[in-house]
């Protein structure tokens, strides 16, 4: 019974996998890269589940919120097998909020990415909640505004010779 409970939760794990939007899926893996590549880290995560999952459009691009939680799983980082490794039970389970843009090209390029990946109750402190959702907001904002963006080499002036 307890194999057949497995089975059925892997399956739904994969189906969930399968069914998410390519771009999402993107995040989802930028955002496993970027959790490995901290120094702090010595075993692999993966993904547990999503929540809050939010996609819009705009015209000038999209963008992408997940809140990701995480597992700690029995395989090291740098070990060279990454298939079977199995989530470990009362282990770390870190919890990432990402906020991702991406242009309207047809291989999306990210305009602008805000993570933060911590403890899952570190994501709920006050201080933490406000500022991710400043950052996520700038995030959103991304590609939105050009005419009020100003970059050196926009505007050439030219002064006049008095004759």
């Amino acid at each position: 019974m307890r194999r057949l409970l497995l089975a059925l939760a892997v399956g739904l794990v994969a189906l969930a996998a399968g069914s998410q939007p390519p771009l999402q899926r993107r995040v989802v893996r930028d955002v496993l890269e970027y959790f490995h590549g901290r120094g702090s880290v010595l075993f692999l995560f993966r993904e547990q589940s999503l929540e809050g999952a939010v996609e819009r459009q705009d015209p000038s691009g999209t963008f992408v919120q997940l809140r990701i939680n995480l597992v700690q799983t029995n395989c090291r980082k740098r070990a060279q097998r990454t298939q079977n490794c199995k989530a470990v039970e009362n282990r770390r389970r870190p919890a990432c909020l990402a906020c991702y843009k991406f242009d309207n090209s047809d291989v999306p390029k990210v305009l602008d990415k805000y993570h933060n990946c911590g403890p899952s109750h570190h994501l709920a402190v006050k201080e933490i909640k406000q500022r991710d959702e400043a950052e996520c907001r700038a995030v959103e904002e991304a590609g939105k505004s050009m005419d009020a963006l100003y970059l050196p080499g926009m505007f050439a002036f030219s002064r006049a010779i008095q004759a």
